[in-house]
């Protein structure tokens, strides 16, 4: 066996033969296999921690900052007691670790060295930070007896800048001293396990002390379980009734659904009925109602839908659920002109509050929900609404009947000339609904990344349930997608693999593209779709709406990405071909793939209106400027 620098290695795989035996540390400690006092480096104190706190897979690019914890994950994986999944970049590792997160439920662990390697899976945490999921980043840092540069550490003579620079990201400890483990880990499984806004917990690990050793260090000192979540909001002064009169009072409810609403669908189905409102759903949680549901319009914002703006324009009182107002969800704060006021159902008081005219509940939404559900009950009970379909429904309806027509329009003219390949090929709104159909019938996950094929595909699908979609729209973060399907075999329970479908544009594809190495070595299975419209078609189309012209958003260079997959030894590379006949073969045959397939599909970019679903809602970007803003500060809400 090889030893490590503490010169424990023996014991070390004796207690993680011990814990695997046993099941858990909890176990191992009640069983008697594994005292609770022992003498260990830091470095297994947080893999023990870690695994206390459930976490089994750590996604790696081990360097000289990281070579201590490597040796740990070394000797416990070979007892089968965690799973290391070694991968070529750091930012890839942060988005398979959220997926992961966000599909199954299961947290990860993201390992890097110091320096460019942290400062890249950092970038790549942004996704989980907006988007609410949790993960645990382990980052190699500089030493502590500053005994002259660290190389690779942030050139200034200053102490722990990557802390201060975590720090600004999120939540971040820096173990400067190896006996404070215990409280770096509850604070960061208050962050990574917080039950209503999660996110990534930095844990900087100097490499002076991760070989220190803890003598006689109690095991049960680290901790165990998650934060409890919040109750219903306070309902002090009779708030929910007073709530409940407002909402029957209006005659234009609009309900924004947002991602803390995931879990929410059965009391929005009731809410909805009672109020006589719509809800309008953000692309995060597709599918809490279903797309067919007759108060669901559907998406709205910037990139919107017809029936999902018009709800938005035209409400009178805004219901808040679990949302934070993003600039393109609720067009810069200019998406509900006609609201005079605004119930905000939050966790975040700062999320809560974030209107005028508001009247904030703050505490868990579907708690909440239900409280404000028995006073509506009660109201009504009082006095009954009228039967049938009102106007404001009625109107709205008609609005997605016409948004549905829109849609079919565009599928029913599923190719276009385009200038770049100077040929027929298909329109993105036609090859994600074929895309997104056969993934919906192979029961298959999809991934959207930015841009373009993001935008298009959240305005595309029809889900009739939650976690058939998931879309990065938070940071909206180029090359996502292709690297979430990595996670479709790690969590460790197989019972919760999936078969991923990745859809992304070609410079989405890119930016990330060792997972088609990394998805074989680590027996991913799905399908790496690439929209391939040989530009940044989300942006080249902004500059010629805002200014009639593109810039510096495409060039001349074409890439054979078929090629470029069957380089490597186990992918499938297929070409998608310009027809929905031909891709929906080559589509049934690259999912039949048992392993990682790619195929690739030219795209239509240009003008024609039938080539893509337009956008429907304001932005406060550009030329847009001074326009939108005038008129947020006009609506003053």
């Amino acid at each position: 066996m090889v030893v490590g620098t503490t010169g424990e290695g023996a014991a070390r795989a004796a207690r993680a033969a011990a814990i695997a035996a046993a099941g858990s540390l909890e176990a191992a400690m009640a069983h008697g296999t594994l005292s609770a006092s022992v003498d260990l480096a830091l470095s297994e104190a947080i893999v023990l921690g870690l695994h206390r706190l459930g976490v089994r897979t750590y996604l790696c690019v081990l360097g000289h900052g990281s070579t201590e914890v490597g040796e740990v994950l070394r000797v416990y994986e070979a007892a089968g007691v965690v799973r290391t999944v070694p991968v070529r970049h750091e930012t890839e590792a942060a988005h398979a670790a959220t997926a992961l997160r966000w599909v199954t439920g299961e947290t990860a662990a993201v390992v890097t060295s110091i320096g460019p390697g942290a400062m890249h899976a950092l970038a790549g945490s942004l996704a989980s930070a907006s988007d609410g999921i949790g993960v645990w980043h382990l980052y190699g840092d500089e030493t502590t007896e500053a005994e002259g540069p660290n190389m690779q550490q942030i050139p200034k003579p200053e102490q722990e800048l990557f802390l201060r620079l975590c720090a600004t990201f999120g939540s971040a400890y820096s173990l400067h001293t190896p006996a404070a483990l215990p409280t770096a880990l509850r604070r960061g499984a208050n962050v990574v396990e917080h039950p209503h806004r999660a996110g990534p917990f930095y844990l900087l690990l100097p490499m002076n002390t991760q070989p220190a050793v803890l003598h006689g260090f109690n095991l049960a000192e680290l901790p165990s379980g998650a934060p409890p979540p919040l109750g219903a909001a306070a309902d002090t002064g009779s708030v929910h009734r007073t709530v409940a009169r407002r909402l029957l009072a209006a005659e234009r409810v609009v309900v924004k659904v947002g991602g803390g609403a995931r879990d929410c669908g059965r009391q929005l189905d009731r809410l909805l009925e009672l109020v006589d409102g719509v809800a309008v759903t953000s692309p995060l949680v597709s599918g809490v109602l279903p797309y067919g549901h007759p108060r669901n319009m559907t998406v709205g914002g910037s990139k919107g839908s017809l029936c999902g703006n018009f709800a938005m324009e035209h409400a009178d009182l805004l219901v808040a659920v679990g949302t934070r107002a993003v600039c393109q969800s609720d067009c810069s704060r200019t998406g509900y002109p006609g609201v005079t006021h605004v119930v905000n159902v939050n966790a975040d008081v700062d999320a809560a509050t974030h209107y005028g005219h508001t009247t904030a509940l703050v505490g868990d939404a579907a708690a909440t929900l239900e409280r404000l559900l028995a006073a509506l009950d009660d109201e009504v009970g009082r006095a009954p609404v009228d039967a049938g379909p009102s106007p404001w429904l009625s109107a709205c309806q008609r609005r997605k009947e016409a948004w549905d027509l829109y849609k079919a329009e565009r599928y029913a003219s599923p190719t276009r000339h385009d200038e770049v390949w100077g040929a027929e090929v298909l329109t993105q709104p036609a090859a994600i609904k074929i895309i997104t159909d056969l993934a919906r019938a192979r029961d298959a996950v999809c991934f959207f990344d930015a841009g373009d094929v993001q935008a298009n595909g959240f305005q595309v699908v029809e889900d009739d349930r939650l976690g058939r979609t998931f879309t990065e729209t938070g940071a909206s973060y180029m090359g996502f997608a292709a690297s979430a399907v990595l996670a479709s075999r790690l969590a460790s329970d197989p019972s919760r693999h999936f078969h991923a479908v990745a859809l992304t544009g070609d410079g989405s594809f890119t930016m990330n593209p060792q997972v088609l190495i990394d998805g074989v070595a680590n027996g991913a299975r799905g399908t790496i779709a690439v929209l391939d419209n040989r530009r940044m078609g989300a942006i080249s189309a902004l500059q010629r709406a805002q200014h009639g012209r593109d810039h510096a958003t495409w060039d001349h260079v074409p890439v054979d990405y078929v090629a470029w997959a069957r380089s490597v030894s186990g992918v499938a590379g297929f070409r998608g071909g310009s027809t929905p006949e031909e891709l929906t073969e080559v589509m049934g045959r690259a999912l039949d793939h048992d392993g990682l397939s790619l195929v690739h599909v030219p795209v239509y970019f240009g003008d024609d209106p039938l080539g893509g679903l337009g956008a429907w809602g304001r932005w406060n970007v550009g030329s847009w400027v001074e326009q939108t803003q005038a008129m947020r500060h006009e609506i003053g809400l």
